[in-house]
C-alpha cells in the first residue's frame, strides 16, 4: 500500500516536472524570438544613426570648402592659430 502511495507520488511529481520544463522551454523560446526582435531593432537603428551622421558629415565638409573659397585668407589665418595654439598646449 505505501508502494502504491509512493509510485502515485513519483507519477504526479513527473508529471509536474515536465510540465514545468515544457513551460519553461516556452518561455525560453520566446525570449529568443524577442532578443531576435530587440537585435533587429538595434542592427536597424544602428543602420539609420550611421546615414545621419555620414550625411552630416558630408554637409559639414561641404561647408568648408565652401568657406575656404571663398575666404582663403581668413582660413589660413584660422588654421595658423588653432596650430600655434595647439603646439602651444604640446610644449607642456
Amino acid at each position: 500500500m505505501a508502494d502504491n502511495k509512493f509510485a502515485t507520488v513519483s507519477n504526479e511529481a513527473e508529471i509536474e516536472a515536465t510540465g514545468a520544463r515544457a513551460e519553461l522551454e516556452s518561455q525560453i523560446a520566446e525570449l529568443r524570438a524577442e532578443i531576435s526582435r530587440l537585435t533587429d531593432s538595434v542592427s536597424a537603428i544602428g543602420s539609420g544613426a550611421k546615414a545621419v551622421v555620414t550625411s552630416e558629415a558630408e554637409v559639414l565638409t561641404e561647408r568648408l570648402r565652401e568657406r575656404v573659397r571663398d575666404e582663403p585668407v581668413s582660413t589660413l589665418l584660422t588654421v595658423a592659430g588653432i596650430s600655434f595654439f595647439v603646439g602651444l598646449l604640446a610644449r607642456r
